[in-house]
């Protein structure tokens, strides 16, 4: 009564002249509250038919407390808290979604806040949104979206196979010996994203880890117990992707000049800068004053990547810095991009005098040092005079050789080629004219007709990695020929070479010295002259010494897992699967086996995720119709690591020979793709457990087994032979990983299910690329960071609109411009010529379907 007094016409709009009346209001309004519900709450759900010239357009409140619970395998019960309705026309009732659909499920009339959804499938996930309607046709905004699966069907009981089979001929060998040097883990200190290691001048009892969040961890030798923070800037600094506290480096005179000097990227997306400033320690250099930063540089950035971040004092006493072109992709940055810009310190090598001037001195040696320094954003003519050397793409990470003081840059590549420059002052090493010493973009670029390029001394094509990672020249102490070479990785392969340039094999081949399952993030060098290698999370020592290791049967039929009367069977002992979101193969059909060692066992985590034992063997069969095309074997070494081998089957389908290096095949038409060593790394990732498809929600699914032609659930059927630990004795109380394939299965279980397998071993915390989205089957999609994320590494011609995923608009969305091209910007990016028309499809259907994030 109280809320219809406060507002006459509130009441009954169309009664205005007669509630104008004051001496009938209250009697008058008390009447309309009987028949109207004015002030009320809720209502009988029956029809609510307001009075003539009534114009009721407030909604009712959105329902919450929605829940969600499977009441058993075909039925999953909803229940909410009432809505309440203010505008005048009563609530009626509440309507349901699902799996977001936009027609109603069923209608719920009020007051009841329950419904029952019946007649569902098995072990499969629902989700489901409420809306409250009132009286006048108002519907509310959607409740929080719930979901819920139901149980699985009650298992049979039947397993495929009777017992584990016997499997003590296809066991992994030992590691390949590859080269003249080792790794040994340097402590047993572990560091999130650690991203450089150095020690301080003359000070050889103490080092430095810097973490690329933004701070900065020491720790002491020779037995560390922990390390502790030199300094943290993480509030100021922005990571994530290739964004974050990238370089350190100490003042040549330290710590008599106290001062150290950091580089990192800050400020909000489209508006990143690169700033390099000076700290200095305190507390007798215990620790570095995050309160007192003196900023030297600022560099405008205009993409999250390409952003280089190395500095170093040369031999010269000078500092240099590193910055990349300002990403995306191609250097897309004006006619000659910023590579071959000089009004813009990205893409350079830079050089400063922290010595000469406040914030900083130009270097008279420098090529353009009469001009006035360059703004953070550039200028429009006249170069920068703090520019050393350009014509750079991501010189993510270089040193000075400290005998001769030559300076040796790793520049990241663009689609095909990885550079090792040797760089002089006043040097233009080519980007965006050259990628490597091949034409990238010659023709477009102005720049590119009257510039002296400067090659590579050494270079290696995206078979043997991706991303480099430049190191040092070693000068320590121990005996080997690589005195006085330079040794540099790659951070997606693993691997690390040599500059030996009298043993390449052609122009410009690295000498590969070893493979490992490492992300090299960066390499550190002691005061001593030993190298180090900087995993994106734990530190090796390289000892230079001849490794040994296992060989590598060249023929499929001497590997021990195939029959061998018959190489296309496998040999007995392997345990055959299938799984339920299978990885697009250009077309292929494939079959699947695991070979465990005698006596060992899966261990199950509690994600889901399977850690297989050391001494594993993976097989996979590939076909292009009834034509048996490759094998490939993914095995756990002795030592742990894990490494690829792939085998060409010949035309009489008798034998296949193993593949070294990769290769591209003409089958049939088609061009199919062996991929190298280290490409089966790059997709087989660490963050990923090395192993792929083989989890709890991947097998649980029924199999038939060609042993017994039992077609059977795969999980019981491991549990029954004994090699799970611990055990899934039911399979339905595990989540079932939906088939992409399966039209009857929700949309978007099955995209979630096609970006898990096709993309997230990569797209993951830890994983190798250089972005923040996490596209695993398990997180929300309010939480993958592509969601209405606008893209840090080009918008690959989308436009202003473009986006990672764009609710509504697969046009707009960079997943699916990557999943439908087979360029450089090809996802996935590795061994597929082919692109999968039905899954560019599924995410297309599902991403218009979406409605927000």
């Amino acid at each position: 009564m109280a809320s219809c007094s406060k507002s006459m016409v509130d009441c009954d709009r169309g009664s205005q002249p007669v509630l104008r009346m004051a001496v009938a209001s209250f009697a008058l309004c008390t009447l309309l509250a009987l028949q109207t519900g004015c002030g009320g709450g809720g209502g009988s759900g029956g029809a609510n038919t307001p009075p003539p010239g009534f114009a009721d357009t407030t909604a009712s409140s959105v329902p919450d407390a929605v829940t969600a619970a499977a009441a058993s395998d075909s039925r999953i019960d909803l229940s909410w808290n009432a809505s309440t309705d203010s505008g005048g026309s009563n609530l009626s009732g509440y309507r349901i979604y699902r799996d977001g659909a936009t027609t109603v499920l069923a209608t719920v009339n009020a007051p009841s806040t329950t419904y029952s959804d019946t007649g569902l499938t098995a072990n499969t996930p629902y989700s489901y949104v409420v809306r409250a309607f009132d009286g006048a046709g108002n519907e509310s905004a959607a409740s929080a979206t719930v979901s819920a699966t139901t149980s699985m069907a009650a298992v049979t009981g039947v397993s495929g196979l009777d017992s584990r089979p016997s499997n003590t001929t296809c066991v992994a060998w030992e590691r390949p010996a590859s080269g003249a040097i080792s790794l040994t883990r340097f402590t047993d200190l572990a560091f999130n994203a650690s991203v450089a290691m150095l020690q301080a001048p003359r000070d050889n009892s103490r080092w430095f880890v810097v973490e690329q969040a933004g701070t900065v961890k020491q720790f002491n030798l020779p037995d560390p117990a922990a390390a502790t923070t030199f300094i943290d800037i993480s509030a100021r600094v922005a990571s994530g992707g290739e964004l974050g506290l990238l370089g350190m480096a100490f003042h040549p005179n330290f710590p008599t000049d106290p001062r150290v000097f950091l580089s990192y990227t800050t400020g909000t997306s489209g508006q990143r800068v690169s700033r390099i400033s000076a700290f200095r320690t305190s507390n007798g250099g215990a620790t570095l004053n995050a309160d007192q930063e003196e900023v030297l540089l600022s560099v405008n950035q205009p993409q999250d990547n390409h952003n280089g971040g190395n500095i170093v004092f040369g031999p010269d006493g000078f500092l240099y810095i590193g910055l990349g072109d300002g990403g995306g992709g191609g250097d897309d940055h004006g006619s000659n991009g910023n590579g071959q810009r000089l009004t813009t310190l990205l893409g350079k090598m830079l050089r400063i005098d922290v010595d000469g001037a406040t914030p900083y001195a130009i270097p008279p040696g420098n090529p353009f040092a009469q001009n006035a320094r360059c703004p953070a954003a550039g200028r429009a003519s006249g170069e920068c005079p703090e520019i050393y050397a350009w014509g750079f793409r991501n010189p993510w990470r270089w040193s000075f050789d400290r005998v001769n003081g030559d300076l040796w840059v790793g520049d990241v590549g663009q689609n095909l080629w990885e550079e090792v420059d040797r760089v002089t002052l006043g040097g233009n090493y080519g980007w965006r004219c050259r990628e490597g010493a091949h034409d990238y973009n010659t023709s477009g670029t102005p720049a590119c007709g009257a510039a002296q390029l400067i090659d590579p001394v050494a270079e290696y094509g995206h078979g043997g990695g991706s991303s480099i990672t430049g190191g040092y020249v070693y000068r320590g102490s121990q005996p080997t020929a690589l005195a006085g070479r330079f040794l540099f990785g790659d951070f997606n392969s693993g691997r690390i070479w040599a500059w030996i340039e009298e043993n390449a094999a052609q122009p410009r081949a690295p000498t590969e010295l070893l493979d490992t399952a490492l992300n090299i993030a960066s390499f550190g060098q002691g005061n001593d002259g030993e190298l180090y290698v900087v995993d994106y999370g734990a530190l090796y020592r390289i000892d230079f010494q001849a490794t040994t290791g296992g060989s590598v049967p060249t023929k499929l039929s001497a590997t021990g897992c195939v029959d061998p009367a018959d190489a296309r069977r496998p040999a007995t002992g392997l345990i055959p699967y299938d799984i339920n979101a299978p990885f697009w193969s250009d077309g292929a059909t494939k079959d699947r086996w695991i070979g465990l060692p005698e006596g060992s066992k899966i261990a199950v985590r509690d994600s889901g995720d399977w850690d297989f034992p050391n001494g594993t063997v993976l097989m996979k069969n590939f076909s292009l119709g009834a034509r048996l095309v490759e094998t490939r074997l993914f095995m756990r070494h002795p030592d742990g690591g894990w490494g690829g081998f792939t085998y060409e089957w010949n035309a009489q389908q008798s034998d296949a020979t193993l593949v070294r290096n990769g290769a591209v095949r003409d089958i049939g038409g088609q061009q199919w793709i062996f991929p190298s060593e280290s490409q089966c790394s790059q997709c087989h990732t660490s963050a990923a457990g090395g192993a792929l498809g083989l989890e709890t929600a991947q097998l649980n699914r029924d199999f038939l087994y060609p042993q017994t032609s039992r077609n059977a659930n795969e999980l019981f059927t491991l549990n029954h032979i004994a090699v799970l630990s611990p055990p899934i004795p039911d399979p339905s109380t595990w989540p079932r990983m939906a088939d992409p394939a399966d039209t009857t299965a929700p949309l978007t279980e099955r995209a979630r299910a096609y970006l898990h397998t096709n993309c997230s071993q990569c797209h993951r915390p830890g994983g190798p690329t250089p972005s923040a989205m996490d596209l695993r089957y398990t997180t929300p999609l309010d939480r993958t960071g592509t969601c209405d994320a606008p893209p840090q590494s080009g918008d690959l011609g989308l436009g202003a609109a473009a986006r990672l995923i764009a609710p509504g608009s697969a046009t707009s969305s960079i997943v699916v411009n990557r999943a439908n091209r087979r360029d450089g910007n090809a996802m996935p990016p590795l061994a597929s010529n082919v692109i999968d028309t039905a899954g560019v499809a599924l995410l297309t259907q599902w991403i218009d379907s979406l409605s927000g994030c």
